[in-house]
């Protein structure tokens, strides 16, 4: 037996003003080091992982995958996607181990899985040097990252909706979902760094140093998530439950045996965003520097790096109005408005046009985006009791991040070259993501009384 739907999770869609008013209005020092802990490490999580996006639109093909020819761009691609692939894996491994003995040794994991990994593959030798072996470990090393981020983000969009008061869940979640694009801005920006440094030094030595730097900013995240509490929603119900007599069971498995509903719901509804953000963030570098654009790459890594900082400023006030009108609405309303963008959007990208790709790139962030990831977090965080929430939110982001995210950059590439260099057909294959993340938000509103 397992702890009933209801207990630890809030509705997420209610009139802001009919919750009841909760003395924690404000965060309390705990709530407040565990929000910054959060923050912080996924801040530096999303930097080391986003590091290999960047990477591989500008440098994995030529220096892993040269004999493969003309589908290097696709072998990079098809790496970074097996990030994704490992995501969920690690999202159900470190999700139960949240679920089942806290939320603080989960999190210390993810740091250690990423920030060894990252590390790992600036040292890596290239395929010139060790020939097979080097793909092979890249993969190896891909994996683990994937694994670490597949528990990351979740995590610490469970700890601070625990800790955060019900009429700013929004808002205080909506600080951990813009650091995923403010870490995508830190990769982006560091690579365009060192190629200032020219392309003969980028693909000798250079393009390892963002990589390496990450011990640094490792090292500290270890340090801040030591100090990090328990939250009182999951240790309350972990008491209730023991005071019952009842037994954890494996949270994955109850998941999808009581809430097949919210985790179907969950998956479809991060579609659109997945699709969006990596078209954005990764597919748009290799976009932008082909032949057929032939943009400078610092040109393409400015546009990307301006366009996502637009992400880390707009996503809080996403989490602001998904306070005040809902978070299904907030949600709903950006993935609606990412069925329309998604067209001027890689218009722009194949124009040849640096500022006005890099001002789409920011219209994308800065306004569906940021709906997207601003409503996310109280919306995900609802639809699971506490006992269950870490791998609820893993199995349902990352699931759909191993099948849509990871796969975007590689789809689209392919789907343009299948239809001889026509953007309109990825802008077509995005544009029908977002639409099915509306729907599926939409069906919510007839869904059980926790989401």
């Amino acid at each position: 037996m397992s702890i009933s739907p209801s207990e630890g999770a809030s509705p997420v869609d209610a009139d802001p003003g009919a919750r009841p008013s909760d003395s924690a209005d404000r965060m309390t020092p705990s709530g407040r080091r565990a929000l910054f802990a959060a923050v912080t490490g996924t801040l530096i999580e999303w930097y080391d992982y986003a590091l290999y996006g960047a990477a591989a639109g500008l440098v994995i093909g030529p220096l892993f995958f040269a004999d493969v020819g003309p589908g290097a761009t696709l072998a990079a691609f098809a790496t970074f996607a097996v990030g994704f692939v490992a995501r969920p894996l690690g999202g159900v491994l470190i999700g139960h181990l949240g679920d089942r003995y806290g939320r603080r040794p989960a999190m210390m994991l993810t740091i250690l899985l990423m920030g060894i990994a990252t590390v790992a593959i600036g040292l890596l030798p290239t395929t010139a040097a060790i020939g097979v072996a080097a793909p092979i470990l890249l993969v190896v090393f891909r994996l683990i990252q994937g694994m670490g981020a597949g528990a990351e983000l979740a995590g610490a969009m469970t700890i601070v909706a625990e800790f955060a008061p019900a009429k700013r869940r929004g808002l205080l979640t909506s600080f951990v979902l813009a650091t995923p694009p403010a870490g995508m801005a830190l990769a982006t920006g560091a690579f365009l760094l060192v190629s200032a440094l020219g392309d003969d030094v980028l693909l000798d030595w250079a393009w390892r140093v963002p990589f390496l730097a990450s011990v640094v900013l490792f090292a500290l995240a270890v340090f801040i998530r030591r100090h990090l509490e328990e939250t009182p929603e999951y240790v309350e119900a972990l008491t209730k439950a023991r005071e019952r007599g009842e037994r954890q069971k494996v949270p994955a498995a109850e998941l999808l045996r009581t809430q097949k509903r919210p985790l179907l719901l969950g998956f479809l509804a991060m579609t659109g965003h997945n699709a969006l953000n990596y078209a954005m963030a990764v597919f748009a570098l290799s976009l932008m520097t082909s032949e057929a654009v032939g943009l400078e790459r610092s040109s393409a890594l400015a546009a990307v790096t301006i366009g996502t900082l637009f992400g880390v400023v707009g996503t809080p006030f996403g989490g602001w109005a998904s306070d005040r009108i809902g978070a299904r609405r907030v949600f709903g309303i950006g993935s609606a408005l990412g069925v329309v963008f998604a067209f001027p959007l890689f218009s722009a990208l194949a124009g040849g046009d640096a500022f006005i790709a890099g001002l789409m790139i920011s219209l994308g962030y800065g306004i569906v985006i940021a709906m997207t990831a601003g409503g996310q977090g109280a919306f995900l965080a609802g639809l699971f009791p506490a006992r269950e929430r870490y791998s609820g939110i893993a199995m349902t982001r990352e699931l759909n991040g191993a099948i849509v995210a990871g796969l975007t950059p590689l789809t689209l590439a392919w789907i343009i070259e299948l239809f001889d260099g026509a953007v309109i057909a990825a802008a077509i294959v995005v544009s029908v993501g977002c639409l099915i993340s509306a729907l599926a938000i939409m069906a919510s509103r007839n869904r059980d009384e926790h989401l």
